[in-house]
Formats: structure tokens, sequence, C-alpha cells
């Protein structure tokens, strides 16, 4: 998602799917944090902390993963598909 370098996308992306998965109120029971700061952090002009970040994407079963810049594009799409990941 970051390879275009927008990473307003991040907290867009998952608003969206947690309002297809049981909305804002699901995800403040599954993460611990309160609704208003899910809300505010997963707006356009959300800027997520790592652990806030962190926290969502484990509700989600997700994890964020970090590939070097210096890899060719065919190797860090290797290793997004193992760990079944899009980029």
């Amino acid at each position: 998602m970051l390879e275009d370098g927008d990473a307003r996308a991040v907290p867009v992306a998952l608003r969206t799917v947690a309002d297809a998965v049981g909305g804002m109120a699901a995800l403040a029971d599954k993460t611990g944090l309160s609704r208003e700061t899910l809300y505010r952090t997963l707006s356009e002009r959300g800027n997520p902390r790592l652990d806030t970040l962190t926290a969502i994407l484990a509700a989600f079963g997700l994890r964020l993963t970090v590939i070097p810049t210096h890899q060719s594009r065919a190797r860090r799409n290797e290793l997004a598909m193992r760990d079944r990941i899009v980029i």
C-alpha cells in the first residue's frame, strides 16, 4: 500500500475494513481503544501511532511487514505473497 508513497491510504483502508466487519464499536472492543480514538486515527487526516496501528492490525488478524527498498520488485512481490500481504 505504501509503494506509491501515500501513507494516508493506510488509515482510510483500515477504516473501510472496520466498517465492513462490524464498525468502530466492534473494533473498539477488540483493541481496547475508544471509538473516538479510532475515528480520529482512521480518518483521512489520521496519523496513527505505531502502537495504535499494531493494535488495529492485530484485531483484523494482520501484521505489518517491512521490506527493504533496495530489493528488486520481483523479490518484494515474492516475500509479500509468502506472507499473504498485498503491497
